[in-house]
């Protein structure tokens, strides 16, 4: 499989490898409310929203967060940045992430039909 792009140490990343942050994302939601303790807990995580507009800002936040999560040393991602940020293959496929996660509330939703 042809890398989607290249970090700064020259070793391919995969849209496999990608897929796979996002769903090690989603897997953090995924325990049951017995294992959650009572007070002062915040709201499950949902896919549910109320409208397109919603779903989308959080299929952006999804993919803002596995980003977090993958790397969370602020100061390495900030040198990353300048690394991906003017590189095409680099933003489409942050696209295409977004695109999925964009596809997969939407399918959550109903499509938002009423």
């Amino acid at each position: 499989m042809k890398s989607l792009f290249r970090d700064p140490l020259s070793r391919p990343v995969s849209a496999a490898c990608l897929l796979w942050a996002a769903l090690a994302l989603c897997a953090v939601g995924s325990a049951s409310a017995a294992d959650q303790p009572a007070a002062n807990t915040p709201p499950p995580l949902s896919l549910q929203t109320a409208n397109a507009d919603e779903g989308f800002a959080l299929a952006v936040k999804l993919s803002q967060k596995a980003v977090g999560t993958v790397q969370p040393d602020v100061e390495v991602r900030k040198q990353l940045r300048a690394v991906y940020a003017n590189n095409p293959d680099s933003l489409i496929a942050v696209s295409q992430v977004v695109a999925i996660h964009f596809q997969t509330i939407a399918a959550a939703n109903d499509y938002w039909r009423e």
